[in-house]
């Protein structure tokens, strides 16, 4: 009998505030290796401070967070060391900010924006970084032709295709993504979408999705969490969630998308 698997994430009762305000409390969930959990909720609602909160970006007031390595060790993350947590970040974990300038380096090359990944983790040899950098600029559906070009050349939606690359080239474990299709064109928005759920399934990640967009959250999360004014407030499948939600503010948010 084969043992059940253990959650490469462990949240419990996390709180952040800033000031007297705040941005999320009580918080508690799991993810598993190969879950998608999406955070939705109005703006406002905490679930980005959550998410920063996650991708130790914003230490929390109180409450854990508990990464599980390639080890298997169970790891505080707000108990290592900052050089510790950096190395997690370049290499088991990956964030894909909403806005790609936050994510990209402007001022050097696509193909080195992918390269510098890979040499953070001790890769040298120039000629397999360029080698994976052009594979992965495939994968994205970036020309790669365009290796050398500065990334503020590329539209939006190239930006944002060649942040995940730059991203998932070391092959990390755990992805936060904070609205990754927001401000694109729909059309735009629909490739991304399809590349990004076809990404996840094929590199088996766990990842945690911040979004207001229903249809996003539907697409590729399996679980999903609800936030308001910095709390959860309904959690459950995806299909759910919003084919029957239960918490009214839950059923606010589905049917202001039905009278869109």
């Amino acid at each position: 009998m084969s043992a059940l698997p253990q959650p490469i994430l462990q949240v419990s009762d996390i709180a952040v505030s800033y000031g007297r305000i705040r941005g999320c409390e009580d918080v508690s969930f799991a993810l598993y290796p190969g879950e998608v959990l999406g955070i939705v909720g109005e703006s406002g609602s905490g679930k980005t401070t959550l998410l920063k909160s996650l991708s130790a970006q914003l230490p929390p007031d109180s409450g854990t967070v508990t990464y599980r390595n390639r080890q298997d060790e169970d790891v505080d993350i707000y108990a290592m060391s900052e050089p510790e947590r950096r190395f997690l970040m370049r290499t088991d974990w990956a964030f894909v900010h909403q806005n790609p300038r936050d994510g990209l380096r402007m001022n050097v090359s696509a193909g080195a924006n992918v390269g510098e990944r890979l040499m953070a983790i001790g890769r040298r040899h120039y000629g397999e970084i360029r080698a994976e950098a052009d594979d992965w600029l495939q994968r994205v559906e970036v020309d790669t032709t365009r290796i050398d070009d500065l990334p503020r050349t590329f539209s939006g939606g190239m930006q944002q295709r060649l942040q995940i690359a730059r991203n998932l080239v070391t092959g990390p474990r755990l992805a936060f993504m904070d609205e990754p299709t927001g401000g694109l064109d729909v059309s735009v928005q629909a490739r991304l979408l399809d590349l990004i759920r076809n990404l996840v399934t094929d590199l088996g990640l766990a990842v945690v999705i911040v979004t207001h967009d229903l249809a996003v959250a539907r697409l590729l999360a399996h679980r999903l969490m609800v936030m308001k004014q910095g709390r959860v407030v309904e959690t459950g499948l995806t299909d759910q969630v919003l084919d029957d939600p239960q918490h009214p503010y839950s059923q606010l948010l589905v049917s202001s998308i039905l009278q869109t």
